[in-house]
This record gives structure tokens, C-alpha cells and sequence, in this order.
């Protein structure tokens, strides 16, 4: 399917919010420059940029977009490790209260429980108000995200980081800028039935013929085409298979729906939801851009 693939030693942060703009159809962008100011009392010192923008980031979402009482999602990766620990730090503080988590993995959970917060499983959970996440890749102008490109560790499930962050309210995810962009490449990880494993890889080959390989991930040791000698078996017991593209991807959006019709996919990494915002940690700052359904810009 070609047509789917084609510094100083010191500073410190102040928030400087200017008014919205939109950007392009279906999502409104804004920035948050770095000016010094004892607002935040966040030090460049031991960090690197992108260690440092990512702070910013991380603790940007939390203060911008949680309000006690709140159930929020919490999400997978390094980014969203350093917000759970801010998130933590704020409850400690009580400049948040009563908020419970609901974690991605066993190995955020943890993190969580360490920082103090509340934590309930997502089966006995009404509604999550909102999640953040870190994520593998987001599609320039959609919003289009991919996750579960990097090897999982311990008893990560992309099914269920997948399931939570689609169930939030309002969803957001923290990156740096080298992660937005169009025309993007790499990988999908797709779960599929191990009974039926080659066939599907097969079907799926078939699909994208000619832009994409399609790899069954390996747990350890050398990695190929059928996952060596230990492929990997999630906690649910599905075999992962990486689409390889070798050709830009044109839409992921596009890719999903294709991904969704192949009988024995049980899921995909990439994530469509509305409404969804994207922290961009950049060398100047924040840049924040919202995904809008399109009927909501066309009754603006």
C-alpha cells in the first residue's frame, strides 16, 4: 500500500503564556518560552538541554492540566517518570489533593507508590479524567501517535497503556521536538495471535507491499524475521511484530485503519484520540499544540 508509506551554567524557568493561534487544520499551537526568573527554581547545572527541557516539560503538564480530586493516568517512560515524580512532590506538598493514579505498567506503579500517590487499577476505575504519557513518534499535524516501539521491560503491556490512555478525558503526551514531525518512518508494533503468527505476518507484508519488513520481535539475543530463538511473549500471551517501514508514512491514521481489518491483530501502537495535546519540549521552550475533531474547527 504506497499511498499509506511513501547554556549557562544556571538559569531558572518562568511561564510566559502567549494567546492561542491555530496552526493548521486540526490542531491550535502556542509556545512557552524560558526567561530567567526564580518562578520555578528549576537548575540547568547537572542536566543536559534536553534532560532540562523535558523538566520544564513534564512539570508544565502537571500543573497545567491537573486538578485535585482528579483520577489520572499515569503513563510509561522517561518523561512521565519525572512528572509522577512532580505529581508526587505536589501532593507531599498539598498543593494537590485527593488525586488517584492509575498506572501503565508495574514498573510506573512502583515509581508512583515511591512518590506517594494514591494508585487504583484501571478495571475498577468509572472514568480517568486525564493521562500523560511519553510517547515513540507523533504524527506532525494530527496528533497521530505510536507507542510500544521500545522493548518492553517486566510486565509492560502496550494493550494496556493503549487501553487507559483511550479511556482518559483528555490525554497529553510529553516529548522533545525531534519526535513531532511529518512524514515519519520506523517502526508500528502490532500484537497478533501466536497460533496463527506467520499467517498474519504474512497477510500484513502483503498489505504494505514493498514499503514495509515485518519483523516478530525477540525477547533476547539477536533479533530477525522471526524473532530468533526467543520471540517475545507479552503477559497476555500475543507475539509483537514490528512494521518496518522503509517508506515515509504518509498517514498513520491510514495505517491504523488498514492494521484494524487484518483478522488475528488483536492491537496496534498507534493511537487516535481526540482531545489531545502535545508538550513539546524545544531549545526556546514549550510549544503546545491541541488536536481539534474537525467539527470542532468547523464551528469555530
Amino acid at each position: 500500500m504506497a499511498s499509506l508509506a511513501s547554556s549557562s551554567s544556571s538559569s531558572y524557568l518562568k511561564l510566559v503564556h502567549y494567546p492561542s493561534a491555530f496552526d493548521g487544520i486540526g490542531r491550535r499551537g502556542r509556545r512557552i518560552r524560558k526567561n530567567n526568573s526564580d518562578s520555578l527554581k528549576l537548575t540547568r547545572s547537572s542536566l543536559t538541554d534536553d534532560t532540562f527541557s523535558l523538566l520544564h516539560a513534564a512539570h508544565h503538564t502537571v500543573d497545567a492540566y491537573i486538578k485535585s480530586g482528579m483520577v489520572i493516568g499515569l503513563g510509561s517512560g522517561y518523561a512521565s517518570g519525572i512528572a509522577i515524580q512532580y505529581l508526587g512532590q505536589k501532593l507531599r506538598t498539598g498543593a494537590l489533593k485527593d488525586i488517584v493514579g492509575v498506572p501503565t505498567s508495574v514498573g510506573n506503579a512502583s515509581e508512583a507508590a515511591k512518590a506517594g500517590i494514591p494508585l487504583n487499577r484501571y478495571q475498577d476505575c468509572s472514568q480517568i479524567d486525564f493521562a500523560f504519557d511519553d510517547a515513540d513518534i507523533i504524527e506532525e499535524g494530527t496528533l497521530v501517535s505510536v507507542i510500544g516501539r521500545r522493548e518492553l521491560q517486566g510486565e509492560e503491556s502496550i494493550l494496556q497503556e493503549k487501553s487507559i490512555l483511550n479511556a482518559a478525558n483528555k490525554l497529553a503526551f510529553v516529548i522533545t521536538e525531534s519526535l513531532y514531525k511529518g512524514g515519519l518512518d520506523g517502526s508500528v508494533p502490532v500484537l497478533v495471535q501466536s497460533l496463527n503468527r506467520m499467517e498474519i505476518a504474512e497477510e500484513i507484508d502483503d498489505l504494505f507491499l514493498g514499503d514495509a519488513e515485518v519483523w516478530r520481535r525477540s525477547s533476547i539475543g539477536q533479533a530477525d524475521p522471526l524473532g530468533g530463538d526467543f520471540p517475545l511473549v507479552t503477559r497476555e500471551g500475543h507475539n509483537v511484530l514490528d512494521v518496518i517501514f522503509t517508506s515515509p508514512i504518509l498517514s498513520l491514521a491510514e495505517v491504523a485503519k488498514s492494521l484494524d481489518k487484518v483478522d488475528g491483530i488483536v492491537d496496534h501502537g498507534i493511537i487516535c484520540k481526540f482531545p489531545c495535546t502535545a508538550v513539546i519540549a524545544t531549545e526556546d521552550g514549550l510549544r503546545i499544540v491541541d488536536s481539534l475533531p474537525r467539527n470542532a474547527m468547523e464551528a469555530l
